[in-house]
């Protein structure tokens, strides 16, 4: 099976890992489980779990206006990161879009808050001990920028606008050597950990159980369904957070809910060089995930 799931992966023109098991037992299916990965917006469960537990504790009033000012906005394809104006927004619905669609500058907003300490904290509370937040998504993109010669993010963006395609491969290979794409100097996790945190969060064992209810609450309203849930039809139910950097990592961490009770988490993990075919490895994630809990099925998980 773990040759077909590597056939899938290279078809689709990317390099995988993942890990699945089922919410009630001990049985898994793993492809490199434990190597450490690059996460990108999957970390932003562990924003959620943060500030809804500051919620729930009473550390932070999740009905607090914010205004999330149009300068300095963090960059991304979409949401806040767009707008041209301020914006006010609570705590609360900041977490909403920071699920939903992946909003960039929501999230920074609220790690700011709570803390990247703090996170690690708790990642280490709950035994993620091969997951590490290094910085903010601003921080992170700014220092692609700098592995690209410029002085950030945006001066790279503003580059890339009037390079040759010759300067452009250059600038692909630096890219994939840039810190932010190395799990051993930027911000990473495993597929283990990350099916940990979903176990824990989905058995009310991650933090109180009004924040665990809510982060699994709003992980199943996220827009994007190709990815994981293309691997399922209903009545089965997926909740999910992917995850994409730079067109070169695409990832997706999930629980798949069958309509008998049973239930899966699954983190899947890929990287590819830049212009490789998104939706093929989306399609990808969909199938090593269906294929594994087919596997974890047939022993009886």
């Amino acid at each position: 099976m773990t040759d077909d799931i590597r056939e899938i992966f290279e078809q689709a023109g990317c390099e995988g890992a993942l890990c699945v098991q089922p919410l009630e037992g001990d049985a898994e299916f793993g492809l490199r489980a434990d190597e450490p990965v690059v996460p990108a917006s999957v970390v932003k469960v562990q924003v959620a779990l943060e500030a809804e537990t500051s919620f729930a504790e009473g550390r932070l009033d999740p009905c607090e206006r914010v205004t999330l000012s149009a300068a300095g906005r963090t960059p991304g394809p979409v949401g806040i990161s767009l707008f041209n104006d301020d914006a006010v927004l609570s705590w609360r619905d900041m977490v909403v879009l920071m699920l939903t669609i992946s909003d960039n500058h929501t999230t920074d907003a609220l790690l700011r808050r709570v803390g990247a300490d703090a996170l690690n904290a708790t990642a280490m509370r709950l035994g993620l001990t091969g997951t590490v937040i290094e910085s903010d998504l601003q921080t992170m993109l700014d220092s692609i920028g700098e592995d690209l010669g410029c002085a950030s993010w945006k001066d790279s963006l503003a580059w890339a606008a009037g390079a040759s395609a010759e300067e452009m491969a250059h600038a692909d290979e630096r890219l994939l050597a840039s810190r932010a794409l190395d799990p051993s100097q930027g911000t990473r996790t495993t597929p283990r950990d990350m099916v940990d945190l979903l176990r824990l969060i989905w058995t009310d064992q991650a933090g109180p159980a009004a924040a665990c209810e809510r982060v699994r609450a709003v992980m199943e309203r996220q827009l994007t369904r190709h990815r994981i849930a293309s691997g399922f039809r209903l009545p089965v139910r997926v909740a999910a957070k992917s995850g994409s950097l730079v067109g070169v990592i695409r990832n997706e961490i999930g629980v798949i809910s069958y309509p008998d009770g049973r239930r899966y988490a699954a983190a899947v993990f890929t990287r590819s060089r830049p212009g490789s075919d998104d939706a093929a490895i989306s399609r990808a994630i969909g199938a090593v995930t269906a294929q594994a809990v087919a596997a974890l099925q047939d022993t009886g998980a």
